[in-house]
């Protein structure tokens, strides 16, 4: 697939751009550290939110939501007392393992090339 260059005619900001669309699921704040968590398998909510420190309950819920709206993310509810609630990538939701994983690769090469530097620490836990 060939990606639309930046200018070109009907590319700017449209609608139909794939760039944008995945933009549109990924670039939400803490969205691909939920995926990030989800890549290596179904989550309870408790362990997504002891792993994405500094998210807020109300956050959390807010992105999963979206993401299950969307057809990413696959969410069970269990019948029991306090209710168990655990969350998965749909296979729609799999296709984006690639990206995560070249972002993973990216922010490692760009650790290594920062290190020695004072830098911000990353949030949630590092794979």
């Amino acid at each position: 697939m060939e990606l639309p260059q930046p200018g070109a005619e009907g590319t700017c900001c449209a609608t139909d751009c794939p760039v944008a669309e995945a933009h549109d699921v990924l670039g939400g704040k803490w969205t691909t550290l939920i995926f990030r968590d989800l890549m290596s398998g179904t989550r309870r909510y408790s362990e997504l939110q002891r792993s994405l420190v500094g998210i807020s309950p109300r956050m959390l819920a807010a992105r999963l939501r979206a993401l299950e709206a969307r057809g990413l993310v696959a969410r069970r509810i269990y019948p029991t007392v306090p209710p168990k609630t655990d969350y998965t990538l749909t296979d729609l939701g799999r296709r984006a393992e690639p990206v995560i994983a070249a972002m993973a690769e990216f922010g490692a090469q760009v650790q290594q090339a920062g290190a020695g530097k004072d830098q911000a620490r990353p949030r949630g836990r590092t794979t």
